[in-house]
């Protein structure tokens, strides 16, 4: 569902409302048939620059809609609502699937795969628009995947904004990790990836 942003932001603070941005790794994100390697960092941003142009844009290659953005987080987060700015003409995009920590998926598996939640998007030009998370859903999210699938008939699909409104945890994933010297390592100590039950787990 979307909600309309109606409030003046005179009165109050849109800016905190919508920086989880800030906890973004921005160099670490990534997007698939972008036309243009990279453009996909100018969307993360501020509020109050969402309507900004000038700084860049993301946009898909000609004739193919499609777009997956992988966002990497420098520490958990917990997502309220999303909110993404498009293009005129066509070029926004009508649908968004969202994957929690999942890395390296590609459009076959975001295709084939459930995803955690989906919208059905409309023409979000000045901004006003957000959509709510099913927030238990959204919690402890170490990375998200947005996958753009269509747009409103455009050639390409562009997008010049994405918020993402929530709060950080503690659980900061920047640390670097603690090497442990062994003098005679212990086998039983070094388990294998089978043993332990690793792998990942279906979100429901």
């Amino acid at each position: 569902m979307a909600c309309l942003h109606d409030h003046e932001c005179g009165d109050h603070n849109c800016a905190a409302d919508w920086s989880l941005y800030n906890h973004i790794d921005i160099p670490k994100v990534v997007a698939l048939n972008e036309s243009v390697a990279g453009s996909v960092k100018s969307v993360f941003k501020s509020w109050d620059q969402r309507l900004e142009t000038s700084v860049g844009f993301l946009e898909s290659n000609e004739g193919d809609p499609e777009l997956l953005v992988f966002i990497p987080f420098t520490s958990d987060v917990k997502i309220k609502s999303i909110a993404v700015v498009g293009g005129a003409d066509g070029t926004s995009p009508s649908r968004m699937r969202a994957f929690i920590n999942r890395e390296g998926i590609d459009f076959s598996d975001a295709q084939n795969m459930q995803p955690v939640q989906e919208w059905e998007l409309a023409e979000n030009l000045q901004g006003v628009l957000e959509y709510q998370t099913r927030y238990s859903r959204f919690q402890g999210v170490a990375n998200l995947t947005l996958h753009f699938p269509d747009n409103f008939g455009g050639d390409t699909t562009k997008i010049y904004y994405i918020g993402l409104r929530g709060e950080a945890t503690q659980n900061k994933r920047d640390v670097v990790a603690t090497i442990v010297y062994e003098v005679m390592p212990n086998p039983s100590d070094h388990k294998t990836k089978s043993e332990t039950g690793g792998g990942f787990s279906h979100v429901e």
